[in-house]
């Protein structure tokens, strides 16, 4: 909160992650960042895939980020989807945002309220956003780093669903699609992230990601490209500079085909 009551608070910009429905209690201010609509690739037949670059820019413009701006973001379910925006402007450029800890629950803890007001309508920004090779991985790059397994320097896929969907011993929750994981992932479910409603200690995270992917380059899966960020996020603040994003995610590989998968006993 001392962020919004400081002389930067003109620059800032609050994007609320949560599912975007009338009349549900938000931070004052601010403006939604809807994954399930225009902040997601709506053409590819997959869940959350990143919008093109122009595209992705000009919804930012259209939440009145500037290139200046410090862009917050937050939500209800603390951390299934706030790492998402933070992970798709950083993989366009733009590094100046942040996640709110605790997300809207956080907000109240903090002496703050929410709001059902609808935010006014903002003047458009001017960010001008620039991809970052390797942050966003497609299908056919996971298909060389599995055929690539052996080399010590191969990224890692680590991959944020929970263990039970990981060995395929569940059903997975989009219909149609198969059961398990990909051939040489580890697992590390998105919720060992947080603990208690927030972000656990660096300490921790740095060997979350190390028992998941020991030193090499790792790139994040998950059931759409969501939590998938989580793991990024965790890498990032662990010290990691090499990680991606698989965005097609399990929505993609697992969809019915010769992709392979696998299961656990």
């Amino acid at each position: 909160m001392e962020l919004l009551e400081s002389s930067d608070a003109a620059r800032i910009v609050i994007v609320d992650v949560s599912p975007c429905r009338p009349g549900v209690p938000h931070v004052p201010g601010a403006l939604p960042f809807d994954l399930d609509g225009p902040m997601s690739d709506q053409s590819t037949g997959l869940p959350h895939t990143m919008p093109s670059v122009p595209q992705f820019q000009a919804r930012l413009r259209e939440l009145g980020v500037n290139n200046d701006s410090h862009v917050i973001v937050t939500e209800d379910d603390f951390l299934f989807a706030s790492a998402r925006p933070w992970w798709m402007m950083h993989a366009c450029g733009f590094d100046n945002v942040s996640i709110l800890e605790g997300g809207n629950a956080g907000w109240v803890a903090a002496g703050g309220h929410l709001t059902t007001d609808i935010t006014p309508t903002v003047e458009p920004g001017n960010v001008t956003l620039t991809a970052i090779p390797g942050a966003i991985v497609d299908q056919e790059e996971v298909l060389r780093i599995i055929a690539a397994a052996d080399d010590p320097n191969a990224p890692r896929i680590v991959d944020a669903r929970s263990a039970e969907r990981f060995a395929g011993k569940v059903a997975e929750p989009r219909v149609g699609l198969r059961a398990g994981h990909m051939p040489t992932a580890t697992n590390l479910p998105y919720t060992q992230v947080i603990d208690d409603g927030r972000v656990r200690p660096v300490e921790e995270l740095q060997q979350l990601v190390n028992d998941a992917a020991g030193d090499r380059p790792i790139v994040a899966t998950c059931g759409s490209g969501v939590t998938a960020c989580v793991i990024a996020l965790a890498a990032t603040l662990a010290g990691r500079k090499d990680v991606g994003i698989y965005d097609g995610s399990w929505s993609e590989w697992a969809r019915p085909g010769d992709t392979p998968v696998v299961t656990e006993e």
